[in-house]
């Protein structure tokens, strides 16, 4: 997962050409992906996910392949679930340290539930 500084990014208003802004109350489902490369995903605040549900759909369900992008009031320890739902970058809320971020993912070296990303479970290899 790539991550972003707070002023590394300035997350666009409205949707452009390639960017897709989705608010987190639209249905991802209906969203028209035609020419879109990234789609910046909203957290107005770190207690609501749906987000997170928004992602997962656009990955698994519509296919999508570009950029999945989480802006606002993004939190380290939201990382590695971000990453597991279907984003591959995050911009970081102001006052966050990068190197303190990515350190999250050297912590979890791996699951056994599928996600957005490895659509098959995660099985231990046979003992031997």
């Amino acid at each position: 997962m790539k991550i972003l500084a707070n002023n590394d990014y300035q997350a666009p208003a409205q949707s452009t050409g390639s960017v897709l802004v989705l608010a987190n109350d639209v249905n991802a489902l209906e969203a028209n992906l035609d020419g879109i490369t990234q789609v910046d995903l909203q957290f107005p605040n770190f207690t609501d996910g749906r987000a997170f549900s928004q992602a997962y759909l656009l990955r698994r369900r519509l296919k999508f392949t570009g950029d999945i992008r989480a802006t606002g009031d993004v939190l380290i320890d939201q990382l590695v679930q971000m990453q597991r739902t279907g984003f591959s970058s995050a911009v970081l809320r102001e006052g966050v340290d990068a190197a303190d971020a990515q350190r999250q993912f050297e912590r979890f070296g791996g699951y056994y539930q599928a996600d957005a990303v490895e659509h098959h479970p995660h099985f231990p290899q046979e003992l031997a």
